[in-house]
């Protein structure tokens, strides 16, 4: 599924949070004290794993789930806490090595394996739950379809997944920000519009045996992002 454009982003999503403003994450999907901003956008992220989460059993037990796009591991955890066997994948081997140093013990069953590399790499298996937490934000819809279409080719189950949602106010924001570019910014996310992508989803084959639910979005301050599932039928 590897197109042009998303193979492109990929790369530059690479070196942002492996090289560029690592610590920066570190710090923020921390406990530690960040300013105002920050503190934001670490209350938005918060709430949509609570929101993503809610779509989830509260057992897991023996059930396989892909954390695509884990960063630090928080949400892996939290699905490992409900007795899943998590493969949790990101793009950055610093991500993930921060991950693996700050799992804690597990009970219930539940066990996590870490890896570094492409969330879409068939070799990683199938699986009955798919979450994607704000992996798919830098992307086109086409290739939010495209993501969707290859990740449902190995769920059983159901599929979340977040974008950007296309509103005035975050247009604005980012035209501004594209003004006053800074080196440890994280490449332009790509703001969709919800009824396009509903569109784009319901025109895939590959999508057919799967119901589009309901959206949800979450607004704290800096951070903005909507969240779908997508049901196996």
């Amino acid at each position: 599924m590897h197109t042009a454009s998303y193979q492109q982003r990929r790369e530059q999503l690479l070196t942002y949070f492996d090289r560029t403003a690592h610590d920066a994450w570190a710090k923020l999907t921390s406990d530690a004290p960040v300013g105002k901003i920050r503190a934001t956008v670490r209350a938005g992220r918060d709430q949509m794993r609570a929101t993503l989460l809610s779509h989830l059993p509260g057992d897991l037990s023996g059930r396989r789930v892909l954390d695509a796009g884990c960063g630090t591991g928080a949400l892996s955890v939290e699905c490992a806490k409900r007795g899943a066997n998590v493969t949790a994948i990101d793009i950055s081997p610093n991500l993930i090595s921060l991950a693996q140093e700050r799992m804690p013990a597990l009970s219930g069953g539940g066990s996590i394996e870490f890896l570094a590399g492409d969330m879409l790499d068939a070799a990683l298996g199938d699986f009955d739950h798919i979450v994607a937490m704000d992996s798919l934000i830098h992307y086109n819809a086409a290739d939010i379809v495209r993501v969707l279409a290859s990740m449902a080719a190995r769920t059983r189950r159901s599929i979340l997944a977040t974008y950007a949602p296309r509103t005035p106010a975050l247009t604005v924001m980012h035209a501004v920000g594209r003004l006053f570019p800074r080196g440890d910014r994280a490449p332009a996310i790509e703001p969709v519009a919800g009824h396009h992508l509903a569109k784009l989803i319901a025109a895939n084959d590959d999508l057919s045996g799967w119901a589009l639910g309901p959206a949800q979005r979450v607004n704290s301050g800096f951070y903005m992002s909507e969240a779908v599932e997508l049901k196996r039928v």
